[in-house]
């Protein structure tokens, strides 16, 4: 996507199913868990460049021995620069004679991360501070094993003033700023009281001390205890824990809004927040990596017991369609048909765009993300250009007229021309803190193939999305005059963006979208500014409403107008302002019916319909109109404490 957008985070999780000696004799290491935790890891890391974090949990470790450990780093290319302190780590204290490779317990006391259950988290925030403390997992230490938490996740919940309030109402001081806290300190809560009062009747028994932790974890019903946080939840998530003693869980929202797929076999049950990189790290079909059932928990118990079942009742399921048409990897074998399917689906408004003109038109897209859809594309207009073909075959030979001219001029000459255009050259840094020395470092990420556009010629682009407009506007479409078009047509595979996100997406501010701000730009050339009061005070008094009741007011903003009329006013507002090429630019979004016919199975598409899924997406939207007419920056997810 042209637009910069961060997102969704990776999660990745190996639980090895065997003792840490056999992977030694099988495999010669007894860092096979972790190779393949850095594997996963790396095989997502397109999804979390903010920082990155990893933990373990050793089982069976005796009194006094370090049974778990955290590393997190927010620095550049922290996945490389932790697994190679780590990995440089334990060739030293092997080096210094201080393990032996070969021996599982030399191993396990001696190296933090020979665990049987490792952690891996990549972070993209669309919150908070930008530094290690930020980075998952978050661990809540205790000097019980069977009380000390670590949790990492892909998630956001909507509702962290209301978790935060029901903490400091049981008396707790819960610190403001990631919804992550309130996650780990209400699972922590539960897990305390359950300990407590297994711990309390088993001392009240007369058990002796030392028994006692393994009969807490034999008892300790971790099923029920983050079924039991859960419960006040309205987010998008996909969660996993460990507990000090093994026990590991690993749950997804019962919408499915965020992805957690499940691979599993005799030597590791593993999770990651895409499929292929299990398919890969593992040498698995792709029907041997399962996803994770919406409101479904995956337990595996300190014994390997494996067990999955419901933690929450079943939902309407709608899965985030962003990881369809830009996040995950391209290399799924279902989203890379998927995002075929996109491009394909926008041919019409595409030949209708260049008047079904072939001869003078040139495809391309921007930015590389883009490239599946466009292969749909091109596809897609070969198919129409070989109907229409066919259909003139027909009736010249119908008519008699079919001749070499015929062939050579009208029906040979004019396909589909598929050329790379845009070339990105540089990673763009944010070291240059002046707004408009940025502006002009952007405008030199892309560079151009010179001579190949001709001055009669249409040059299409594809995109996967438009947010805001703002790099097109200010970079891109400078950038792609310069091969001198009559005119740019830039494509969306994705509809137009007209609410924001609450569910791990960071465009919460609405007043950025560039279809918003077309629909106002409208509403006022049409004299009907007092709309935009009328929606302020209706979503204010949704607020005062009960969460359940609430609707999305911010709906009436587009009512009068249609899908074209907001892309033409879109086209309009991205033409950059003092240029020396003066052709037409238009921009064409996804229809919202060809995204859901593109796409495989259900649709979570409350970005263009604004049919939020949970009652803190309506909270949230309305939230963020008010913002937006009070001038107030800053994201709405949530409502204040």
């Amino acid at each position: 996507m042209s637009d910069t957008l961060t997102h969704e985070c990776g999660i990745a999780v190996v639980r090895l199913r065997k003792p840490i000696e056999y992977y030694i004799k099988k495999y010669g290491t007894p860092l096979w868990g972790l190779n393949k935790l850095f594997l996963l890891m790396e095989k997502q890391h397109n999804r979390g460049q903010d920082g990155i974090g990893i933990g373990s949990v050793k089982l069976g470790m005796e009194v006094g021995q370090q049974y778990i450990a955290r590393r997190r780093s927010s620095e550049k290319d922290a996945l490389a620069s932790i697994f190679k302190k780590e990995i440089k780590s334990f060739n030293k204290l092997e080096r210094r004679g201080q393990l032996n490779s070969s021996c599982q317990k030399s191993v396990k006391e001696n190296f933090d991360f020979a665990g049987e259950v490792l952690m891996g988290h990549l972070r993209y925030g669309t919150s908070g501070a930008f530094d290690d403390s930020s980075c998952h997992p978050y661990l809540r230490r205790s000097n019980w094993s069977t009380r000390t938490l670590m949790v990492q996740g892909n998630f956001n919940m909507t509702n962290t003033g209301e978790l935060n309030r029901v903490l400091i109402e049981r008396g707790q001081h819960p610190v403001f700023g990631t919804d992550t806290q309130t996650v780990l300190e209400e699972i922590g809560y539960h897990l305390d009281e359950e300990h407590t009062s297994i711990y309390r009747e088993l001392r009240d028994q007369g058990v002796e001390g030392n028994k006692i932790p393994g009969m807490i974890s034999d008892q300790m019903n971790l099923h029920g205890i983050v079924s039991e946080s859960a419960k006040l939840w309205d987010g998008g998530y996909s969660i996993c824990g460990a507990v000090g003693n093994g026990d590991l869980f690993v749950i997804r929202d019962p919408r499915g809004i965020r992805p957690c797929h499940c691979y599993m076999d005799d030597e590791v049950i593993a999770f990651a927040s895409e499929r292929v990189p299990l398919m890969t790290v593992f040498e698995a079909q792709k029907e041997e990596v399962e996803e994770v059932k919406p409101g479904e928990m995956v337990l595996v118990n300190h014994q390997g017991e494996i067990s999955r079942s419901q933690f929450h009742k079943e939902e309407e399921y709608v899965p985030c369609s962003f990881e369809r048409i830009y996040f995950s990897r391209g290399n799924d074998p279902v989203i890379y048909k998927e995002r075929k399917a996109m491009g394909a689906a926008l041919v019409q408004q595409v030949v209708d765009s260049m008047h079904s003109d072939f001869e003078k038109a040139v495809f391309s897209f921007i930015p590389n993300t883009a490239e599946t859809a466009y292969y749909g594309l091109l596809d897609g207009l070969r198919l129409f250009r070989r109907q229409e073909v066919r259909s003139e075959l027909l009736a010249a030979l119908n008519e008699g007229t079919l001749d070499a001219e015929m062939l050579d001029d009208v029906i040979l000459k004019n396909w589909p021309r598929g050329e790379k255009i845009a070339h990105k050259d540089i990673k763009m840094r944010t070291f240059i803190s002046q707004e408009k020395g940025r502006a002009q470092l952007v405008s030199h990420v892309y560079d151009i193939t010179y001579d190949i556009v001709g001055p009669e010629d249409t040059l299409v682009m594809l995109d996967d999305s438009i947010v805001r407009g703002t790099t097109l506007k200010e970079s891109i479409l400078k950038i792609l005059s310069r091969t001198n078009p009559k005119k740019i047509v830039i494509c969306s595979t994705a509809p137009q963006i007209r609410y924001p996100d609450c569910y791990g997406i960071d465009m919460s501010e609405i007043g950025k979208f560039c279809a918003f701000k077309a629909a106002i730009a409208l509403i006022k050339k049409n004299s009907r500014h007092s709309l935009l009061q009328e929606v302020y005070d209706a979503c204010v008094a949704e607020l005062k409403k009960p969460a359940a009741e609430r609707v999305n007011q911010v709906k009436r903003i587009y009512e009068e107008f249609s899908v074209d009329e907001v892309s033409v006013e879109v086209s309009k507002q991205v033409y950059p302002e003092g240029m020396d090429w003066n052709g037409e630019i238009e921009i064409i979004f996804q229809t919202v019916e060809d995204l859901r016919a593109s796409i495989k199975g259900a649709c979570g598409d409350w970005y263009f319909t604004g049919n939020f899924p949970t009652a803190g997406g309506v909270s949230a939207v309305n939230l963020a109109y008010i913002n937006w007419f009070d001038g107030v920056d800053g994201r709405s997810y949530d409502l204040p404490l």
